[in-house]
C-alpha cells in the first residue's frame, strides 16, 4: 500500500489566534509539508486544484515540479485535476512534462471539483459536467497512447494529425485515478478503462463508500480487466492526533467548529462517528484506518488530509511526525497481514513500465 497526504490548499484564519496566513505563507507551507512527508517516510503528496479564494493551488504542475526538484522518492499527485474545465490537450502536455522532470514519480487524480462557478470562468456549463469528464478523458487517454491523433467531439475544436509533446516517459502514461465522492458515473468511467478509483470519503458514512467501491469493483470485472479484487482503490481520510485522545479533541475542536468546509454544522462527536474523521490517539487512528479494509476490501492507497481549517504549520509538521513514526509503520505491517496473493500493489511508474505494455485506448 501507499500512504500519503493530500492538501486542498485553503487559506483559513487560525480560530485560536485570529491570524490568517498570506497566500505566500500558505504556498510555502504546502511545500514544507511535502518535504516533511518524504522525510518521515510517506509515499505520496497530492495537491488539489482550485481557482477561487480561499484556496491557492491554481497551478498543481508548477508546485509539484518544484517539489520534484527537492525530493527523491515521493510520488507527486493531485487530489483533483479538473478534467471538466481544463483543456485535455494542456493536461496531456503538462503532466507528461512533469513526469519527465520527476523521473516518473507522477500520477494524477481526475475530478470535477467542488466549486460550481469555476465552469463559466473557463467557458463551460456545470450541467454538462459528467459529459465533459467523459469526453475530455477519452481524448486525454488517446493523446497519451497515440503518437498522432485525429479527433472531433462536442466541447472543443477538432484535432487533425496532432501530437502532444513531450511523449510520456518510457511510453508509459501517468497512472490515472478517477476521484469522486458521490457520482456512480465516475466509478463506471474508472472501471471501463481499468483505471484507479479514489473515493474521497471524508464527508460520507461507510455504507456510501462501500456501495461506490463495490460498484467500481463489479464494473471493473464486467469490463474484462480482472477480478473485482484486482481493481485499484484509494481512500481519503482526516486525522488529528495527540498522545492522549482528550488533548487531541480539546486542541482540534476550535478548528473543526470554524472550518469553512464543515464548521457550524454537526458536532465534532457526530462527525467523527459518521465519517472517517478521527481525532484522538495514534492507536485510535490506526484502528480506525484498519477498519476501512472491512468497508472496501484490500486497497492500494490511503491519503490523509492534515493541513486544513487554519491549523498552523508547526502543528501540521508535528502531526506528520506522529503519522510517519507511530502510525504508518503499524498500518503497513497490519495491512500486509492476510492480504491475499494476487491483490495488486499500488501503481507506480516502475511497476507500470515492468508490465511491458501500455493499455489500449
Amino acid at each position: 500500500m501507499q500512504f500519503g497526504i493530500f492538501t486542498v490548499g485553503d487559506v483559513t484564519p487560525d480560530p485560536t489566534t485570529g491570524r490568517t496566513p498570506t497566500e505566500h505563507e500558505r504556498i510555502k507551507a504546502m511545500v514544507a509539508i511535502a518535504l516533511k512527508a518524504e522525510e518521515v517516510g510517506l509515499d505520496v503528496f497530492a495537491t488539489g486544484e482550485h481557482h477561487n479564494p480561499p484556496f491557492v493551488p491554481s497551478s498543481p504542475t508548477t508546485m509539484l515540479g518544484y517539489i520534484a526538484a527537492r525530493t527523491e522518492k515521493l510520488i507527486l499527485s493531485t487530489s483533483t485535476t479538473l478534467i471538466t474545465t481544463n483543456d485535455p490537450v494542456k493536461i496531456a502536455e503538462d503532466y507528461a512534462m512533469l513526469q519527465h522532470l520527476a523521473d516518473g514519480r507522477v500520477d494524477l487524480m481526475l475530478g470535477r471539483g467542488n466549486t460550481g462557478p469555476v465552469y463559466p470562468w473557463f467557458g463551460q456549463d456545470i450541467r454538462q459536467g459528467i459529459d465533459l469528464a467523459k469526453e475530455n478523458y477519452a481524448l486525454l487517454r488517446r493523446m497519451w497512447r497515440e503518437d498522432v491523433v485525429d479527433w472531433e467531439g462536442t466541447f472543443r475544436t477538432p484535432l487533425q494529425a496532432f501530437t502532444s509533446t513531450p511523449r510520456p516517459l518510457d511510453g508509459v502514461p501517468p497512472f490515472v485515478w478517477h476521484g469522486s465522492i458521490r457520482s456512480p458515473e465516475i466509478a463506471e468511467q474508472a472501471a471501463f478503462y481499468g483505471d484507479g478509483f479514489f473515493h474521497n470519503n471524508i464527508f460520507w458514512p461507510a455504507d456510501h463508500t462501500r456501495r461506490m467501491v463495490r460498484l467500481y469493483r463489479r464494473r471493473f470485472a464486467h469490463h474484462g480487466h480482472g477480478r473485482p479484487e484486482d481493481a485499484v482503490v484509494g481512500l481519503g481520510g482526516q486525522v488529528f492526533m495527540r498522545k492522549n485522545s482528550q488533548d487531541a479533541v480539546r486542541e482540534f475542536r476550535p478548528y473543526f467548529d470554524n472550518a469553512p468546509v464543515y464548521g457550524h454544522g454537526p458536532s465534532l462527536e457526530d462527525f467523527t462517528e459518521q465519517t472517517p474523521l478521527t481525532v484522538g490517539s495514534p492507536q485510535q487512528v490506526i484502528e480506525r484506518t484498519l477498519s476501512f479494509r472491512e468497508t472496501v476490501g484490500d486497497y492500494q492507497r490511503q491519503l490523509f488530509l492534515m493541513d486544513h481549517a487554519g491549523l498552523p504549520l508547526k502543528t501540521v509538521l508535528e502531526q506528520l511526525d506522529i503519522l510517519g513514526e507511530e502510525v504508518v509503520p503499524v498500518l503497513r505491517r497490519e495491512f500486509a497481514k492476510g492480504r491475499p496473493a494476487g491483490v495488486p500493489g499500488a501503481p507506480a511508474h516502475a511497476s507500470l513500465r515492468a508490465l511491458g505494455e501500455v493499455p489500449a485506448a
